[in-house]
């Protein structure tokens, strides 16, 4: 069995040989994949937000000198990191910085307040957090303060300043708690000598969980996410000529690596940071010659509507990505004419169930379905409810397994019952019919199991 973290699932002994042996896993972790690209790619542009622009060679630059920093204020191998950042840089230098040091970042999203972050903080015993001051008048390190004080895990809290931004907890203090609170732009020290890591280990977590649930921790493996990201590459024939715009949060599996943030880093292209906003994403696309991003149904509606009053040119686009909920035949069939390019619908978990419809697939397919699983080592069934396959068109649940989908969630043996097959398929909560060519059409999701991409 593959080894990772004490409280996660492995996959089966004879699952690995068989991912192995088909070549999905590689045996190299993402932050050495990471230096490979500085290597290749150096002077060129890896990442842009504002006027900001990091080439690869300062990312991995960044990358080693910030992973020296954790270690020399304490966070050791195996750890883990609450990280909730916006999408700037530090959010992509960060994770990898985490990795490198060999620590395991928890990817929070910016929603989350008290309950939710304590909650990944008392179940992961996560020993750092990074995050602003405040983020939309909310009080970010206030948060993390009255967390450390709460439990015995908490006790580094990392700040992220923007550009001439001033904590107002000032920088290498210590409270009555006990927690140190570091500046992130301090963490500037001399590389040290690589850590020799495992691929099978999880790189990071995932949050999973819907409104009505408490947040879940997803395990992703190096191996797993190397795969993901380098076969979604492939299928959407990413090069280093592309610039993908980041305009969901960066710590979705969707924006991350879908291809995302990562597979667009894997090729040498340039990845365009942004928060979700029409009026803020489409000039961007124009500026920056974007090719590629990602959107909700909601934000695609939003770009589409606000495209006359903001007269910005989308013609650099060559793909946007749907998914994350339904999309609306109606909408659908808007995006081709208005943005002048391909439509792709995709469906996927932060579990690692991951279907896209193809660039050859005919246009009703693309309209109207969610396209066939990344792998040709997923396993998709769709059953009733006393688990038995239904026939295709019919509709049922959605079960998956597979080379990218976990086998258990971190140290949720409770969960883990409800939400797995004893043979390992991944109860989704989704509902969907598969067609007769083995495509899938999802049709919705109880709210409280599970998170779309």
């Amino acid at each position: 069995m593959t080894s990772m973290l004490d409280g996660c699932t492995p996959w089966p002994a004879e699952c690995v040989d068989r991912y192995w042996a088909a070549g999905h896993w590689r045996g190299a972790t993402l932050d050495d994949l990471l230096r490979d690209w500085a290597l290749q790619y150096g002077p060129r542009t890896a990442l842009v937000h504002g006027a900001t622009r990091v080439t690869y060679a300062h990312l991995n630059r960044r990358v080693d000198r910030m992973a020296a920093g954790f270690r020399l204020r304490g966070v050791r191998p195996g750890q883990r990191v609450v990280v909730q950042l916006p999408n700037v840089p530090e959010f992509v230098i960060t994770v990898f910085a985490l990795m490198r040091a060999g620590a395991v970042p928890v990817f929070c999203p910016m929603t989350h307040r008290a309950s939710q972050v304590s909650h990944l903080v008392r179940v992961g015993q996560a020993v750092g957090y990074v995050g602003p001051p405040t983020h939309q008048g909310f009080d970010l390190t206030a948060m993390a303060a009255g967390i450390a004080a709460e439990g015995p895990f908490l006790r580094r809290v990392f700040t992220f300043e923007g550009p001439g931004g001033s904590s107002p907890y000032g920088g290498f203090t210590v409270d009555p708690a006990g927690c140190h609170y570091y500046p992130l732009g301090s963490l500037d020290s001399p590389p040290e000598r690589p850590l020799g890591q495992s691929a099978g280990q999880v790189a990071f977590f995932l949050v999973s969980g819907g409104a009505a649930a408490e947040p879940a921790l997803v395990p992703r493996t190096h191996d797993d996410y190397a795969y993901q990201v380098r076969a979604a590459a492939e299928l959407v024939s990413l090069t280093g000529n592309d610039v993908y715009l980041a305009a969901l949060p960066a710590g979705t599996d969707f924006a991350f690596g879908c291809p995302g943030i990562v597979g667009t880093l894997s090729v040498g292209g340039a990845v365009v940071l942004v928060e979700d906003r029409a009026a803020a994403c489409l000039p961007v696309v124009a500026r920056e010659r974007v090719t590629v991003t990602s959107l909700e149904p909601a934000a695609a509606r939003l770009w589409l509507d606000s495209l006359p009053a903001v007269r910005a040119d989308p013609g650099s686009l060559r793909l946007v990505q749907i998914g994350g909920g339904p999309l609306d035949r109606a909408t659908a069939e808007r995006v081709g004419p208005a943005l002048g390019c391909r439509l792709q619908q995709v469906f996927g978990t932060a579990e690692g169930v991951l279907t896209l419809t193809r660039r050859t697939d005919p246009d009703e397919t693309v309209l109207t379905t969610q396209g066939r699983p990344l792998s040709p080592d997923d396993e998709i069934r769709v059953v009733d409810a006393d688990g038995k396959d239904v026939p295709d068109g019919e509709s049922g649940e959605l079960l998956a397994r597979g080379p990218r989908t976990l086998r258990g969630y971190y140290r949720a043996p409770d969960l883990n019952a409800r939400s797995f097959t004893p043979d390992g398929y991944f109860r989704t909560g989704a509902l969907a019919r598969r067609t007769a060519d083995g495509c899938l059409v999802v049709t919705g999701r109880p709210e409280d199991h599970g998170s779309t991409l």
